[in-house]
């Protein structure tokens, strides 16, 4: 091996130790960064509806079987009514026979999470990464590739059909 080819080895395994954390299945992606959108409790209210003000703002919950979104089997992208926020592709939906609109995973970066002990037993609440709203909850008994399920409010979900399957 000569001299050069042995500095350009150990070059590229520099960069490639460095660039390690942001490599994802094979693919390198860079953080994105989502800009808060803070409103008052006022401008919610007028943003939203009532319902999606108090299952966004207050932390409710819709009754399951009721979201038009269940029989939604199109392709495309599930977002934050509020703010427009991407959460899920479609193709990480799953039917649960929860009533909820389900899923396995979702966009990265794009919920937050916190633990919620309302129901005395702590569960894992999940929150849209832009506007703080509430969507519902994340569980540990979901399909495979995760083992999670993303139980979501599907009130304040909007189903944005990819381009040409509308």
């Amino acid at each position: 091996m000569e001299r050069r080819d042995f500095i350009r080895l150990s070059l590229g395994g520099i960069i490639l130790a460095a660039l390690g954390p942001y490599l994802k299945a094979g693919k390198a992606f860079a953080a994105e960064t989502i800009n808060k959108l803070t409103l008052t409790n006022a401008e919610w209210k007028q943003k939203l509806t009532p319902t999606e003000y108090d299952i966004l703002r207050e932390e409710g919950i819709e009754r399951p079987f009721t979201s038009k979104l269940l029989d939604e089997h199109r392709e495309g992208t599930f977002v934050c009514v509020a703010c427009d926020l991407p959460l899920f592709p479609s193709s990480f939906k799953y039917d649960s026979g929860t009533g909820w609109p389900s899923f396995f995973d979702s966009i990265s970066g794009h919920v937050e999470t916190k633990t919620d002990y309302k129901l005395i037993v702590p569960r894992t609440e999940y929150h849209c990464a832009r506007c703080g709203g509430h969507h519902g909850h994340v569980f540990d008994d979901g399909p495979k590739p995760t083992g999670l399920r993303y139980c979501n409010n599907g009130a304040v979900l909007e189903f944005i059909p990819k381009r040409g399957m509308i």
